[in-house]
Protein backbone atom coordinates (compact mmCIF):
# COMPACT_ATOMS: atom_id res chain seq x y z
CA UNK A 1 0.00 0.00 0.00
CA UNK A 2 1.30 3.53 -1.10
CA UNK A 3 0.60 6.96 0.21
CA UNK A 4 1.62 9.98 -2.80
CA UNK A 5 2.18 13.19 -2.14
CA UNK A 6 1.83 15.47 -4.81
CA UNK A 7 3.52 18.83 -5.01
CA UNK A 8 2.57 22.35 -6.27
CA UNK A 9 3.81 22.28 -9.71
CA UNK A 10 1.80 18.62 -10.09
CA UNK A 11 -1.26 19.96 -9.75
CA UNK A 12 -0.83 23.53 -10.97
CA UNK A 13 -3.39 23.22 -13.84
CA UNK A 14 -5.98 21.31 -15.49
CA UNK A 15 -3.38 18.97 -17.40
CA UNK A 16 -1.48 18.40 -13.94
CA UNK A 17 -4.65 16.53 -12.45
CA UNK A 18 -4.77 14.78 -15.20
CA UNK A 19 -1.36 13.67 -14.93
CA UNK A 20 -1.92 12.74 -11.24
CA UNK A 21 -5.36 10.86 -12.02
CA UNK A 22 -3.30 8.60 -14.22
CA UNK A 23 -0.10 8.09 -11.88
CA UNK A 24 -2.81 6.99 -9.37
CA UNK A 25 -4.99 4.69 -11.65
CA UNK A 26 -1.86 2.92 -12.79
CA UNK A 27 -1.56 1.40 -9.53
CA UNK A 28 -4.51 0.33 -7.09
CA UNK A 29 -1.81 0.20 -4.52
CA UNK A 30 -1.84 4.33 -4.64
CA UNK A 31 -4.53 4.87 -1.96
CA UNK A 32 -4.09 7.55 0.11
CA UNK A 33 -3.52 11.11 -1.33
CA UNK A 34 -1.75 13.72 0.04
CA UNK A 35 -1.90 17.41 -2.69
CA UNK A 36 -0.36 20.72 -1.89
CA UNK A 37 -2.01 23.97 -3.27
CA UNK A 38 -1.59 24.17 -6.67
CA UNK A 39 1.69 26.14 -7.48
CA UNK A 40 2.89 28.23 -10.66
CA UNK A 41 2.08 26.74 -14.32
CA UNK A 42 4.94 29.05 -15.79
CA UNK A 43 7.68 31.17 -14.51
CA UNK A 44 5.83 34.26 -14.42
CA UNK A 45 3.09 33.07 -12.37
CA UNK A 46 2.39 32.82 -8.73
CA UNK A 47 1.86 29.97 -6.58
CA UNK A 48 -1.80 29.55 -4.83
CA UNK A 49 -0.05 30.16 -1.50
CA UNK A 50 1.60 33.29 -2.39
CA UNK A 51 -1.69 34.62 -3.21
CA UNK A 52 -3.44 33.44 0.07
CA UNK A 53 -0.54 35.09 2.09
CA UNK A 54 -0.50 38.43 -0.42
CA UNK A 55 -4.54 37.91 0.28
CA UNK A 56 -4.24 37.57 4.33
CA UNK A 57 -1.48 40.78 4.59
CA UNK A 58 -4.03 43.03 2.30
CA UNK A 59 -6.93 42.51 4.48
CA UNK A 60 -4.85 43.14 7.68
CA UNK A 61 -3.79 46.53 5.85
CA UNK A 62 -6.62 47.35 5.69
CA UNK A 63 -6.42 47.61 2.16
CA UNK A 64 -8.56 46.18 -1.23
CA UNK A 65 -8.27 42.93 -1.60
CA UNK A 66 -10.55 42.27 -4.60
CA UNK A 67 -7.65 41.99 -7.15
CA UNK A 68 -5.63 39.20 -5.00
CA UNK A 69 -9.02 37.10 -3.99
CA UNK A 70 -10.31 37.37 -8.07
CA UNK A 71 -7.40 35.87 -9.03
CA UNK A 72 -7.30 32.81 -6.54
CA UNK A 73 -11.29 32.27 -7.39
CA UNK A 74 -10.33 32.46 -10.98
CA UNK A 75 -7.50 29.28 -10.97
CA UNK A 76 -10.01 27.29 -8.22
CA UNK A 77 -13.42 27.82 -10.94
CA UNK A 78 -11.04 27.07 -14.08
CA UNK A 79 -10.23 24.00 -12.37
CA UNK A 80 -13.31 22.94 -11.70
CA UNK A 81 -15.01 23.60 -14.96
CA UNK A 82 -12.49 22.14 -17.00
CA UNK A 83 -12.39 19.25 -14.89
CA UNK A 84 -16.20 18.58 -14.49
CA UNK A 85 -16.43 17.97 -10.79
CA UNK A 86 -19.19 18.71 -8.31
CA UNK A 87 -18.06 20.95 -5.77
CA UNK A 88 -19.54 24.50 -5.23
CA UNK A 89 -16.34 26.13 -5.35
CA UNK A 90 -18.04 29.24 -5.44
CA UNK A 91 -19.87 28.89 -2.12
CA UNK A 92 -16.35 27.92 -0.74
CA UNK A 93 -14.09 30.66 -2.27
CA UNK A 94 -16.75 33.26 -0.50
CA UNK A 95 -16.39 31.71 2.79
CA UNK A 96 -13.30 31.85 3.06
CA UNK A 97 -13.19 35.30 1.96
CA UNK A 98 -15.57 36.18 4.73
CA UNK A 99 -13.30 34.61 7.22
CA UNK A 100 -10.78 36.29 6.23
CA UNK A 101 -12.56 39.56 6.79
CA UNK A 102 -13.64 38.85 10.28
CA UNK A 103 -9.97 38.43 11.36
CA UNK A 104 -9.07 35.01 10.45
CA UNK A 105 -5.46 33.82 11.61
CA UNK A 106 -3.08 33.64 8.73
CA UNK A 107 -2.05 30.02 9.55
CA UNK A 108 -5.99 29.33 8.24
CA UNK A 109 -6.02 31.52 4.86
CA UNK A 110 -3.11 30.16 3.40
CA UNK A 111 -4.40 26.37 4.55
CA UNK A 112 -7.17 27.18 2.09
CA UNK A 113 -5.20 26.47 -0.74
CA UNK A 114 -4.46 23.06 0.20
CA UNK A 115 -7.81 22.33 1.44
CA UNK A 116 -9.30 23.43 -1.84
CA UNK A 117 -7.06 21.33 -3.73
CA UNK A 118 -7.84 18.25 -1.46
CA UNK A 119 -11.49 18.48 -2.01
CA UNK A 120 -11.32 19.16 -5.86
CA UNK A 121 -9.12 15.68 -6.13
CA UNK A 122 -10.87 13.78 -4.08
CA UNK A 123 -14.30 14.68 -6.46
CA UNK A 124 -11.95 14.47 -9.48
CA UNK A 125 -10.96 10.79 -8.02
CA UNK A 126 -13.95 9.60 -6.20
CA UNK A 127 -12.16 9.48 -3.13
CA UNK A 128 -12.79 10.00 0.12
CA UNK A 129 -11.58 13.33 1.93
CA UNK A 130 -10.26 13.53 5.12
CA UNK A 131 -9.53 17.09 6.72
CA UNK A 132 -6.31 17.39 8.21
CA UNK A 133 -7.92 19.71 11.35
CA UNK A 134 -9.86 16.43 12.49
CA UNK A 135 -6.67 14.05 12.91
CA UNK A 136 -3.36 16.16 12.63
CA UNK A 137 -2.64 18.30 16.10
CA UNK A 138 -0.01 20.68 17.47
CA UNK A 139 -0.25 21.22 21.41
CA UNK A 140 -1.41 24.90 23.19
CA UNK A 141 2.54 25.73 22.22
CA UNK A 142 2.47 24.97 18.57
CA UNK A 143 4.40 21.86 18.80
CA UNK A 144 3.35 18.87 16.71
CA UNK A 145 1.68 16.49 19.43
CA UNK A 146 3.04 13.23 17.40
CA UNK A 147 1.60 10.21 19.53
CA UNK A 148 -2.31 11.70 19.26
CA UNK A 149 -1.88 12.42 15.68
CA UNK A 150 -0.96 8.63 14.66
CA UNK A 151 -3.35 7.39 17.01
CA UNK A 152 -6.19 9.45 15.28
CA UNK A 153 -4.99 9.56 12.32
CA UNK A 154 -4.97 5.35 12.28
CA UNK A 155 -9.00 4.78 13.67
CA UNK A 156 -9.53 7.50 11.04
CA UNK A 157 -7.93 6.37 7.91
CA UNK A 158 -9.15 2.50 8.78
CA UNK A 159 -12.67 3.94 7.50
CA UNK A 160 -11.36 5.02 4.81
CA UNK A 161 -10.48 2.35 1.77
CA UNK A 162 -9.33 5.46 -0.37
CA UNK A 163 -9.14 8.93 0.42
CA UNK A 164 -7.49 12.48 -0.04
CA UNK A 165 -6.04 14.39 3.10
CA UNK A 166 -4.73 17.71 2.17
CA UNK A 167 -1.03 18.50 3.48
CA UNK A 168 0.49 21.51 5.46
CA UNK A 169 -1.97 22.11 8.42
CA UNK A 170 -3.51 20.69 11.85
CA UNK A 171 -5.38 22.37 14.33
CA UNK A 172 -4.69 23.60 17.69
CA UNK A 173 -6.39 22.78 20.97
CA UNK A 174 -9.44 25.69 20.49
CA UNK A 175 -9.56 24.30 16.66
CA UNK A 176 -8.27 26.97 15.31
CA UNK A 177 -5.79 26.02 12.24
CA UNK A 178 -2.10 25.81 12.51
CA UNK A 179 0.72 24.85 9.46
CA UNK A 180 3.70 23.63 9.68
CA UNK A 181 6.79 25.49 7.77
CA UNK A 182 6.79 26.18 3.92
CA UNK A 183 6.76 22.80 2.26
CA UNK A 184 4.86 21.31 5.20
CA UNK A 185 3.05 18.88 2.47
CA UNK A 186 5.76 16.91 2.43
CA UNK A 187 5.50 16.00 7.13
CA UNK A 188 1.35 15.30 6.30
CA UNK A 189 2.59 12.90 3.74
CA UNK A 190 5.38 11.05 6.17
CA UNK A 191 2.39 11.51 8.88
CA UNK A 192 -0.25 9.38 6.48
CA UNK A 193 2.59 7.28 5.67
CA UNK A 194 3.15 6.59 9.49
CA UNK A 195 -0.30 6.22 10.16
CA UNK A 196 -1.33 3.93 7.39
CA UNK A 197 1.65 1.46 8.14
CA UNK A 198 2.18 2.59 4.34
CA UNK A 199 4.44 0.02 2.53
CA UNK A 200 6.22 2.72 0.38
CA UNK A 201 5.71 6.87 0.87
CA UNK A 202 5.93 8.08 -2.96
CA UNK A 203 6.63 11.94 -3.22
CA UNK A 204 5.91 13.07 -6.76
CA UNK A 205 7.27 16.20 -7.43
CA UNK A 206 9.08 18.22 -11.04
CA UNK A 207 12.34 15.81 -10.99
CA UNK A 208 13.15 12.77 -11.12
CA UNK A 209 15.03 12.22 -7.87
CA UNK A 210 17.70 14.00 -5.73
CA UNK A 211 20.23 15.07 -7.69
CA UNK A 212 24.12 14.64 -6.65
CA UNK A 213 24.75 18.62 -6.87
CA UNK A 214 23.07 21.73 -7.32
CA UNK A 215 21.84 21.91 -11.32
CA UNK A 216 22.12 25.84 -10.95
CA UNK A 217 26.13 24.93 -10.41
CA UNK A 218 27.08 21.62 -12.06
CA UNK A 219 25.60 21.08 -15.26
CA UNK A 220 23.20 18.00 -15.41
CA UNK A 221 24.46 16.51 -12.36
CA UNK A 222 23.34 12.92 -11.98
CA UNK A 223 20.49 11.26 -10.21
CA UNK A 224 20.92 9.56 -6.82
CA UNK A 225 19.33 6.08 -7.13
CA UNK A 226 19.36 4.96 -3.54
CA UNK A 227 19.92 7.06 -0.26
CA UNK A 228 19.76 6.43 3.11
CA UNK A 229 17.66 8.57 5.69
CA UNK A 230 20.63 9.41 7.40
CA UNK A 231 22.72 10.87 3.79
CA UNK A 232 19.66 12.99 3.35
CA UNK A 233 19.56 14.57 6.19
CA UNK A 234 22.88 15.67 6.15
CA UNK A 235 22.29 16.87 2.66
CA UNK A 236 18.71 18.57 3.35
CA UNK A 237 20.23 20.36 5.96
CA UNK A 238 22.91 21.83 4.15
CA UNK A 239 20.59 22.79 1.22
CA UNK A 240 19.37 20.01 -0.80
CA UNK A 241 15.91 20.83 -0.92
CA UNK A 242 13.85 18.15 -2.97
CA UNK A 243 12.20 16.84 0.57
CA UNK A 244 11.22 19.02 3.42
CA UNK A 245 13.96 17.55 6.34
CA UNK A 246 11.13 17.33 9.25
CA UNK A 247 9.32 15.25 6.50
CA UNK A 248 12.62 12.30 7.41
CA UNK A 249 11.28 11.46 10.71
CA UNK A 250 7.86 10.28 11.24
CA UNK A 251 8.68 7.39 7.91
CA UNK A 252 12.01 7.24 9.15
CA UNK A 253 10.76 5.61 12.84
CA UNK A 254 8.42 3.40 11.25
CA UNK A 255 10.95 2.31 8.66
CA UNK A 256 9.28 3.03 5.33
CA UNK A 257 11.35 3.66 2.29
CA UNK A 258 10.42 6.84 0.57
CA UNK A 259 10.26 7.43 -3.29
CA UNK A 260 10.88 10.29 -4.75
CA UNK A 261 8.77 10.50 -8.36
CA UNK A 262 8.55 12.79 -10.91
CA UNK A 263 4.93 13.93 -12.44
CA UNK A 264 5.94 14.90 -15.74
CA UNK A 265 8.31 11.42 -16.34
CA UNK A 266 6.26 9.00 -14.03
CA UNK A 267 8.28 5.82 -15.17
CA UNK A 268 11.32 7.25 -13.59
CA UNK A 269 12.57 5.14 -10.93
CA UNK A 270 13.44 8.53 -9.25
CA UNK A 271 15.16 7.94 -5.97
CA UNK A 272 14.61 5.79 -3.26
CA UNK A 273 15.33 6.88 0.38
CA UNK A 274 15.93 3.56 2.61
CA UNK A 275 16.41 3.30 6.14
CA UNK A 276 19.67 1.50 5.61
CA UNK A 277 21.43 -0.27 2.77
CA UNK A 278 23.21 -3.39 2.85
CA UNK A 279 25.11 -4.09 -0.86
CA UNK A 280 28.30 -3.01 -1.56
CA UNK A 281 28.00 0.32 -2.90
CA UNK A 282 29.24 1.14 -6.88
CA UNK A 283 29.33 4.78 -5.37
CA UNK A 284 31.98 6.33 -3.02
CA UNK A 285 30.09 9.43 -2.99
CA UNK A 286 26.15 10.55 -2.64
CA UNK A 287 25.61 13.56 -3.10
CA UNK A 288 27.23 17.74 -2.14
CA UNK A 289 25.20 20.26 -0.73
CA UNK A 290 26.39 23.52 0.50
CA UNK A 291 25.19 27.16 1.93
CA UNK A 292 26.54 30.46 2.06
CA UNK A 293 26.12 32.79 5.03
CA UNK A 294 28.17 31.53 7.91
CA UNK A 295 30.60 33.75 10.05
CA UNK A 296 33.67 31.81 12.37
CA UNK A 297 34.39 32.81 15.70
CA UNK A 298 38.14 31.72 16.51
CA UNK A 299 39.47 31.38 20.14
CA UNK A 300 42.77 31.32 20.99
CA UNK A 301 44.23 30.50 24.74
CA UNK A 302 47.47 29.03 25.81
CA UNK A 303 46.73 25.34 27.40
CA UNK A 304 42.88 25.59 26.36
CA UNK A 305 43.42 21.51 26.19
CA UNK A 306 44.27 21.24 29.99
CA UNK A 307 41.58 23.98 31.20
CA UNK A 308 38.65 22.24 32.51
CA UNK A 309 35.47 23.57 31.74
CA UNK A 310 36.62 25.45 28.76
CA UNK A 311 34.19 24.25 26.18
CA UNK A 312 31.25 24.42 28.18
CA UNK A 313 31.46 27.95 28.99
CA UNK A 314 31.68 28.64 25.47
CA UNK A 315 28.52 27.11 25.18
CA UNK A 316 27.32 28.87 28.12
CA UNK A 317 28.15 32.32 26.52
CA UNK A 318 26.40 30.87 23.36
CA UNK A 319 22.91 29.71 25.34
CA UNK A 320 23.34 32.87 27.56
CA UNK A 321 22.68 35.07 23.79
CA UNK A 322 19.68 32.31 22.76
CA UNK A 323 22.55 31.66 19.34
CA UNK A 324 22.77 28.25 17.81
CA UNK A 325 25.79 27.10 16.52
CA UNK A 326 26.79 24.86 13.55
CA UNK A 327 30.18 23.09 13.86
CA UNK A 328 32.93 23.70 16.12
CA UNK A 329 36.64 22.56 15.67
CA UNK A 330 39.08 22.94 17.61
CA UNK A 331 42.95 22.00 18.54
CA UNK A 332 45.12 22.01 21.39
CA UNK A 333 45.02 25.74 21.62
CA UNK A 334 42.29 27.06 19.71
CA UNK A 335 38.74 26.60 18.87
CA UNK A 336 36.57 27.42 15.94
CA UNK A 337 32.66 28.78 16.40
CA UNK A 338 31.39 28.29 12.95
CA UNK A 339 27.41 30.42 13.28
CA UNK A 340 24.96 31.27 10.72
CA UNK A 341 25.70 34.59 10.05
CA UNK A 342 21.76 35.93 10.51
CA UNK A 343 22.21 34.14 14.58
CA UNK A 344 24.54 36.82 16.00
CA UNK A 345 23.08 39.91 13.86
CA UNK A 346 22.65 42.16 16.94
CA UNK A 347 24.55 40.16 19.18
CA UNK A 348 27.49 39.94 18.07
CA UNK A 349 28.95 42.37 20.40
CA UNK A 350 27.00 41.06 23.31
CA UNK A 351 28.65 37.41 22.25
CA UNK A 352 31.87 38.65 22.44
CA UNK A 353 31.85 40.62 25.72
CA UNK A 354 30.69 37.02 27.23
CA UNK A 355 33.56 34.69 25.86
CA UNK A 356 36.09 37.41 26.71
CA UNK A 357 34.29 37.54 30.29
CA UNK A 358 33.45 33.60 30.87
CA UNK A 359 36.72 32.40 29.00
CA UNK A 360 39.15 34.89 29.03
CA UNK A 361 41.09 34.33 25.46
CA UNK A 362 44.54 35.24 24.29
CA UNK A 363 42.40 36.36 21.02
CA UNK A 364 39.33 36.67 19.74
CA UNK A 365 38.32 36.99 15.98
CA UNK A 366 35.49 37.02 13.77
CA UNK A 367 35.63 35.87 10.15
CA UNK A 368 32.57 36.41 7.98
CA UNK A 369 31.49 35.62 4.44
CA UNK A 370 32.37 31.41 4.95
CA UNK A 371 30.27 29.07 2.75
CA UNK A 372 29.84 25.49 4.01
CA UNK A 373 29.98 22.24 1.53
CA UNK A 374 29.39 19.28 2.75
CA UNK A 375 30.29 15.89 0.72
CA UNK A 376 28.25 13.38 1.77
CA UNK A 377 27.95 9.24 1.31
CA UNK A 378 27.89 6.07 2.98
CA UNK A 379 30.66 4.60 0.77
CA UNK A 380 33.36 7.36 2.60
CA UNK A 381 33.57 4.98 5.48
CA UNK A 382 35.58 2.33 3.13
CA UNK A 383 36.94 3.72 0.81
CA UNK A 384 40.80 4.80 0.97
CA UNK A 385 41.62 8.51 -0.11
CA UNK A 386 38.62 10.01 -0.44
CA UNK A 387 39.75 13.20 1.21
CA UNK A 388 43.14 13.48 -0.18
CA UNK A 389 40.94 13.19 -3.61
CA UNK A 390 38.81 16.29 -2.57
CA UNK A 391 41.23 18.57 -0.98
CA UNK A 392 43.50 17.68 -4.39
CA UNK A 393 40.58 18.96 -6.74
CA UNK A 394 40.10 22.34 -4.24
CA UNK A 395 43.64 22.89 -4.41
CA UNK A 396 43.84 22.28 -8.46
CA UNK A 397 40.59 24.76 -8.30
CA UNK A 398 42.72 27.11 -6.39
CA UNK A 399 40.07 27.39 -3.72
CA UNK A 400 41.47 27.63 -0.10
CA UNK A 401 40.20 25.80 2.88
CA UNK A 402 39.25 27.88 5.64
CA UNK A 403 37.99 25.41 7.96
CA UNK A 404 37.26 21.01 7.81
CA UNK A 405 35.09 18.85 9.47
CA UNK A 406 34.20 15.60 8.96
CA UNK A 407 31.33 13.78 11.73
CA UNK A 408 31.97 10.96 13.62
CA UNK A 409 29.79 9.20 11.99
CA UNK A 410 32.27 9.27 8.75
CA UNK A 411 29.48 10.12 6.42
CA UNK A 412 30.31 13.50 5.37
CA UNK A 413 33.28 15.67 5.24
CA UNK A 414 32.49 19.34 5.41
CA UNK A 415 34.65 22.33 4.18
CA UNK A 416 34.59 26.54 4.98
CA UNK A 417 35.77 28.36 2.01
CA UNK A 418 35.69 32.16 1.21
CA UNK A 419 31.83 32.61 -0.52
CA UNK A 420 33.16 33.71 -3.79
CA UNK A 421 34.31 30.37 -4.25
CA UNK A 422 31.50 28.67 -3.52
CA UNK A 423 30.31 27.56 -6.73
CA UNK A 424 33.87 27.13 -7.99
CA UNK A 425 34.45 24.27 -5.19
CA UNK A 426 30.89 22.73 -5.74
CA UNK A 427 32.27 22.41 -9.33
CA UNK A 428 35.81 20.74 -8.45
CA UNK A 429 34.36 18.07 -6.52
CA UNK A 430 31.55 17.24 -8.83
CA UNK A 431 34.61 16.35 -11.14
CA UNK A 432 36.61 14.85 -8.91
CA UNK A 433 34.23 11.95 -8.53
CA UNK A 434 32.02 12.17 -11.79
CA UNK A 435 33.87 14.00 -14.06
Amino acid sequence: MKVCKFGGSSLADTAQFRKVKQIIQADDQRVYIVPSAPGKRDAADTKVTDLLYALHAATVRGDDAAAVFSEIKTRFVLLCNELKVDVDIETQLEKIASDVQEGAGVDYTVSRGEYLSGIILSKYLGFDFIDPADCIFFDADGKYASEKTRTVMRGRLSHSCKAVIPGFYGSLPNGQVKTFSRGGSDITGAIVARAARADVYENWTDVSGVLMADPRIVDDPKVIRKITYRELRELSYMGATVLHEDAIFPVFKANIPINIKNTNAPDDPGTMIVPNVTEKDSEIITGIAGRKGFTVIAVEKANMNAELGFGRRILSALEKNEIRFEHMPSGIDTLGIVLATSEIEGKQGLLLDDVYNMCEPDSLEVFKGLALIATVGRGMIRRVGVAAKLFTALAKSNVNIRMIDQGSSEINIIVGVDEQDFEKAIKAIYGAFYG
